[in-house]
């Protein structure tokens, strides 16, 4: 141990300095989710859908108007003598669904339930005025 005490330690070689590079904000908050469907465009630039008319502004609101469809998530089914129930998982908690509820900011009607699918018309601006009809899903979510 000695002998190496007696040793002065070789000095280290210095870091090579590194490149700085422009910070970059990346915003597509506002933007389409990549996961979820297209709405296709013609050849003349307009939006394909069904056109509607606008939504019904007297209508009372439901709860999970309040929450984007992306938020939830199908958990399972259930059946009862009034009909078939979709369990979506979202807004913090597991809430239960029939054709003919709302889901979602974009006016959602829920237009079908089955055991793996939940199907949802929402109602989106066309960018000139009018209304168009959007199909959306939400499938059963296996490892829920």
């Amino acid at each position: 141990m000695d002998d190496v005490r007696l040793y002065s330690p070789s000095p280290l070689e210095t870091m090579p300095t590194s490149a700085s590079y422009p910070v970059f904000s990346y915003g597509a908050a506002s933007l389409r989710s990549p996961f979820s469907a297209q709405v296709a465009a013609g050849e003349e630039g307009l939006v394909r859908g069904e056109p509607r008319g606008e939504p019904d502004r007297q209508r009372p609101r439901q709860y999970l108007e309040r929450f984007s469809i992306e938020q939830f998530e199908m958990v399972g089914t259930m059946v009862s003598a009034s009909g078939a129930y979709a369990l979506l998982r979202g807004a913090g908690a597991v809430h239960r669904l029939k054709v003919g509820d709302y889901l979602g900011r974009n006016e959602g009607r829920v237009v079908s339930v089955s055991e793996t699918r939940v199907e949802v018309v929402e109602l989106v601006p066309d960018g000139q005025g009018a209304w168009l009809e959007r199909p959306r899903s939400l499938s059963l979510n296996a490892h829920s």
